[in-house]
């Protein structure tokens, strides 16, 4: 070394002209300050030491081939435990680990066991506010157990929990940082061989973590986007029970309101019990329904229409506004009575509200090639045609001051399934025409129409 400061302070006299002689001096004071920095300084002689082996020396670990294989060790398995799984295993064989546990941070203020490889259960819980994880997420260093034992002042502001102490064969802790805050920490157990843990080891794993840590909070992100869809179906399937529900108490409120006054009529009391017979068969339906799903457990098969038709408008003829059919016999349509029968009678009950009382409503059934057409007209308040076009066919829309928006929404996607379609001409304070579009029932399937509106 010092050789080479003579040498080279010769050299810059030499090159210097007339500041020759003063920059040999400055050259030299810097020589000699380096010189003393290298022996009377552990810390610096320890930053030399790793700016010569990144700069001066060959790499300890091939890049390519170890980042190759940490990936494919990640994607091996592409289930939550699975990835959580190959997270730290995918870690531990950067350094020949032969076991690891991962705590995650899961919705609340604490870092929780979620996976283990190798290793026994631990159920120790670490608040992310405790003194290691605000260390991890301050720092984003990796932790020497052995060295933080023989040098606890190289991680200032460090005070280690007791379970991690006391943990059997702990050796290096890595944190699992991302751009939203600390994701967890993984803790590796002593290597199968000495390994000794220098600036290019702790460089590779925390850079392992951190792409460890993307693929755990994207699965995080996942598992919370299923969640929310599971709620939002189940909020959308309670939406339309609440519906159904409400149309049944509308049919016994009915009879209750009528009970008093014909209640010593045989005929009445006939009515009343298949009123409340039909009542309880479809709430049953319908908690079959809610167990199974939305899709209807019968097969589809023909049914009658003009049954149906006249079974509904039966049910709702004790109502103010008259009803009146035009009915062709012998035509049938594939699909499951109780589900045709509710959207027919959302339907009429509609028209009926439109009227307010003071007006007519007409149901008709034709056949029009192959297929059956179910026409329910009004001369009520109407619809705009900006309503018709682009509202009434979505969840939750309504111009009813007490509706709930999900009737004509429900009967669309049933009548669409069923490859039929609904058709509405509408005119604000003149009436409505709906015109229900149903493949006629056979044996075998019908060709699909394309559902569409007309406005």
């Amino acid at each position: 070394f010092l050789l080479a400061v003579a040498v080279a302070g010769y050299f810059v006299r030499f090159v210097g002209g007339e500041l020759g002689k003063a920059l040999q001096i400055e050259f030299l004071f810097a020589a000699l300050l380096l010189l003393g920095l290298a022996v009377f300084s552990g810390s610096f002689r320890s930053k030399l030491k790793v700016f010569v082996s990144k700069h001066f020396f060959s790499y300890r670990y091939d890049y390519r081939e170890e980042w190759l294989r940490f990936t494919r060790t990640l994607s091996a398995d592409s289930s939550p435990h699975g990835v959580q799984q190959h997270s730290i295993k995918a870690l531990a064989d950067l350094v020949e680990s032969p076991a690891g546990a991962l705590w995650l941070r899961q919705g609340d203020p604490s870092f929780r066991p979620a996976a283990r490889w190798n290793m026994p259960a631990v159920n120790a819980v670490e608040r992310a506010d405790g003194p290691l994880g605000k260390f991890l997420e301050r720092t984003g260093w990796v932790i020497d157990l052995t060295e933080h034992v023989s040098a606890p002042e190289r991680y200032p502001g460090l005070t280690l929990p007791e379970w991690l102490v006391s943990l059997p064969g702990a050796w290096l802790v890595v944190p699992l940082p991302s751009h939203t805050g600390l994701v967890g920490f993984v803790v590796l157990v002593t290597a199968r061989a000495s390994i000794k843990v220098d600036w290019e080891v702790l460089d590779l794993l925390k850079t392992a973590g951190r792409q460890a840590a993307s693929y755990l909070g994207q699965i995080q992100v996942t598992e919370a986007l299923l969640e929310a869809r599971k709620f939002d179906a189940f909020n959308r399937m309670s939406a339309f029970v609440v519906h159904d529900l409400k149309n049944l108490v509308a049919q016994l409120s009915l009879l209750l309101r009528n009970a008093e006054r014909h209640r010593s009529n045989p005929e009445f009391q006939r009515d009343m019990l298949m009123t409340v017979g039909n009542v309880v068969e479809r709430m049953n339906k319908l908690m079959l329904q809610l167990r199974t799903g939305a899709t209807p457990v019968e097969k589809p098969r023909p049914v009658d229409l003009e049954t149906v038709i006249r079974e509904v408008c039966l049910a709702k003829s004790d109502q103010t506004v008259s009803i009146d059919m035009d009915l062709t016999s012998g035509i049938s349509a594939m699909g499951h009575a109780d589900q045709l029968e509710h959207v027919i009678g959302h339907l009429v009950q509609n028209a009926l509200d439109a009227t307010g009382g003071r007006g007519k409503v007409a149901v008709r059934l034709r056949r029009d090639g192959e297929a059956a057409v179910i026409e329910v007209t009004d001369n009520g308040v109407g619809m705009t045609p900006e309503f018709v076009r682009d509202r009434l066919f979505k969840p939750f829309q309504t111009t009813k001051t007490t509706g709930m928006g999900v009737g004509v929404y429900e009967s669309s996607q049933y009548v669409t399934e069923r490859g039929g379609r609904i058709l509405v001409d509408s005119t604000a304070n003149v009436g409505t025409r709906v015109r229900v579009v149903l493949p006629l029932g056979h044996d075998t399937a019908a060709s699909t129409l394309e559902p569409k509106e007309a406005a």
